[in-house]
C-alpha cells in the first residue's frame, strides 16, 4: 500500500506495518499531517506542532529499528484539547486558558506516548467539555481566525456531537486513526454515533484523571475513539491502569490487554433491552436501524432479554444537578490570580474577579456555574443537590438489579442522528438529547457506542453498549464480533 492511502488503515493495520518497516513513522505523521491541513473546513484540530510530531515519529523510528518498539510504536494519534500536553497549548477550548503551555503532559497522555504514538496535535471540544454539538468552542480552529463549530464530515451542515466532537470528526474523516476524548455524560459515545465511528467510556477511574482539566470530577472519564472496537481495544490497554499517586479517583485496579477477548464467542450472551430506551422519545430511524442492529446480535447466538431502568427520565435533572454543581466549584480557580486570562482593566480586586470571568468564559461554561452555585447554596443544598446524589445511587442500584438478568445493556446511544448546527438553541432541548448516554455516567459504568446503521439522510447511527464494572473486555468483544459481521464501522463520508 502506498503512503497515499494510509488514512484508510485502522490502528491495527498501520501498526503491522510500521512494525514491517513497509512505512516509516515520520512518513505516517507527514501523511496525517497533510489531511488535516486539507480537511481544516471541519475545525477538528485547534494546535499542530509539526516539529514536535516529526520529533516523536523519529523517536518512533528509532525504537521500531532497534526492536523495542510496542505494538503502537508509530502510530499517529490525537488528544481532546481537554489533556494537557507539554508540546501543545492546551485551552479546553476556553478564552480563559487561551494560549496556556503545560509544563508536564496528562498520565493518559504520557501512557500513550510510552507507548510509542505520536502526538498530531489538539482536537477542538465544547468549551471545558460542557456541550453535547461541539458548537460551543471558544478557540479558533487551525486555519482559521475566529472560533468556528466543528462539523460532520458526513454532512458538514450538522454538528458532530460533543464535548468531543473534534476527535470523532477527526476520526472520521480520517484525520487521525484514533483518538482520544473524554466522557462526563455521554460526550464519547454520542459523538461516536453521531459521526459513525467506535468509542468507549470505561469504568470511573480506571483511566487517570491527572492532568485532565476537570468539569465535574465524579463523572468525567478518559476513554479512546477509533473506527473500530479493535483499535479502541488496543489505545484503551495502554490508557487505564492505577495511578495513585497523582489521581485521588484513580482505582488501585491493575491494566489490562483488552485485545485478548475479542474474539471470545458471544453465543448465550444476554443482551438486556430496556424499555425506557425505547420509548416516545427515540425517532423513528434510529429505532430502525437499532432494532435491525439487535436481530443482527440474535443472529450471532446472543439472546436479547427485556429489562427495566425505571429512573433513566430522572438522569437528566440529576445529572444537570450535580454536573454544573462540580463545575461552579472545579472552575473556581479561574480567577486571573494565578494563570489563564486576566482582565486588563479594573478597579480593585472584586472586580477583576468579575471582568475576568466575564471576558474569559463562555455562555454555555456561565449557565452552568451559575446553576451549580444556586444549588450549592445556603437552603437549596438539601432540596437539590442532596436529593439528586440519593437519585443518582438508585440508578446506579437499578443497573445492578439489571445486570442479574443480563450481561450487556443495548439501546440506542442517541434518540436522533446528527442535527443541523444551530439547530438547537434552546440549551434544555440539547441536555435531553443525553438521556441515554447520563444512566451508565451517574453510575460509573463503562459505555461504548459502534457504528449500527444509517438514518434519514444518511447520517449514521450508535449503538451503545452498557457493562457492569469492569466489563470493558466483554464490551469490546460484543462490538468486534459485531463488526466482524457488519462493515457499518468501514464506510467512510464522501470525499474522505
Amino acid at each position: 500500500m502506498s503512503t497515499t492511502d494510509l488514512h484508510h488503515l485502522g490502528v491495527a493495520e498501520l501498526a503491522a506495518q510500521l512494525k514491517n518497516k513497509q512505512v516509516s513513522a515520520v512518513e505516517a505523521a507527514q501523511h496525517f499531517l497533510a489531511r488535516a491541513q486539507q480537511h481544516q473546513h471541519l475545525g477538528a484540530f485547534v494546535a499542530i506542532n509539526e516539529e514536535a510530531t516529526l520529533a516523536q515519529a523519529k523517536a518512533a523510528d528509532a525504537l521500531i529499528a532497534a526492536g523495542q518498539g510496542g505494538r503502537l510504536a508509530g502510530v499517529p494519534m490525537a488528544h481532546k484539547d481537554i489533556f494537557v500536553t507539554k508540546d501543545f497549548p492546551t485551552t479546553a477550548a476556553s478564552k480563559m486558558l487561551q494560549g496556556y503551555q503545560s509544563p508536564f503532559d496528562a498520565t493518559v497522555v504520557h501512557k500513550l506516548a510510552d507507548a510509542g504514538m505520536v502526538t498530531l496535535g489538539k482536537l477542538n471540544c465544547d468549551e471545558f467539555a460542557m456541550g453535547g454539538a461541539n458548537e460551543n468552542s471558544a478557540i479558533a480552529p487551525v486555519g482559521f481566525a475566529e472560533p468556528l463549530p466543528v462539523r460532520n464530515p458526513w454532512n458538514t451542515e450538522r454538528v458532530p456531537g460533543g464535548s468531543s466532537g473534534g476527535s470523532a470528526a477527526a476520526v472520521a474523516a480520517r484525520l487521525a486513526p484514533a483518538v482520544t476524548g473524554t466522557d462526563t455524560g455521554g460526550s464519547i459515545r454520542q459523538p461516536a454515533s453521531f459521526c459513525g465511528i467506535t468509542g468507549i467510556k470505561p469504568t470511573y477511574g480506571r483511566a487517570s484523571r491527572y492532568g485532565m482539566i476537570a468539569f465535574a470530577s465524579s463523572l468525567d472519564q478518559a476513554g479512546p475513539m477509533g473506527r473500530s472496537a479493535e483499535d479502541c481495544a488496543l489505545l484503551l490497554s495502554e490508557m487505564c491502569g492505577p495511578d495513585l499517586d497523582r489521581d485521588s479517583t484513580s482505582l488501585d485496579h491493575p491494566a489490562e490487554d483488552f485485545t485478548l477477548q475479542l474474539n471470545d464467542s458471544i453465543e448465550g450472551l444476554r443482551i438486556g433491552i430496556p424499555a425506557e430506551f425505547f420509548g416516545e422519545g427515540l425517532s423513528a430511524d434510529v429505532r430502525t436501524a437499532v432494532d435491525a442492529a439487535l436481530k443482527e446480535y440474535e443472529k450471532l447466538g446472543a439472546k436479547l432479554v427485556p429489562i427495566s431502568l425505571p429512573r433513566t427520565e430522572l438522569s437528566v435533572p440529576v445529572y444537570y444537578i450535580l454536573a454544573p454543581a462540580e463545575a461552579s466549584s472545579n472552575l473556581s480557580r479561574f480567577d486571573g490570580v494565578k494563570f489563564g486570562h486576566r482582565a486588563k482593566n479594573f478597579a480593585d480586586l472584586n472586580d477583576m474577579y468579575k471582568k475576568t470571568r466575564a471576558e474569559g468564559f463562555g455562555d454555555e461554561v456561565k449557565r452552568r456555574i451559575m446553576i451549580g452555585a444556586y444549588v450549592l447554596s445556603e437552603g437549596y443544598y438539601d432540596a437539590y443537590y442532596l436529593q439528586a446524589q440519593k437519585i443518582r445511587r438508585m440508578i446506579a442500584d437499578d443497573f445492578q438489579a439489571a445486570f442479574k438478568e443480563c450481561d450487556v445493556i443495548a439501546g440506542a446511544a442517541a434518540p436522533t442522528t446528527a442535527w443541523a448546527i444551530g439547530g438547537k438553541a434552546d440549551p434544555v432541548s440539547n441536555y435531553l438529547a443525553d438521556v441515554f448516554t447520563l444512566p451508565a455516567s451517574l453510575a460509573g459504568l463503562p459505555g461504548l457506542s459502534l457504528p449500527a446503521g444509517f438514518g434519514d439522510g444518511g447520517m449514521p447511527v450508535g449503538l451503545q453498549l452498557i457493562g457492569n464494572y469492569f466489563a470493558e473486555g466483554k464490551l469490546l468483544n460484543a462490538a468486534h464480533r459485531f463488526q466482524q459481521a457488519t462493515d457499518f464501522h468501514l464506510q467512510r463520508p464522501a470525499g474522505i
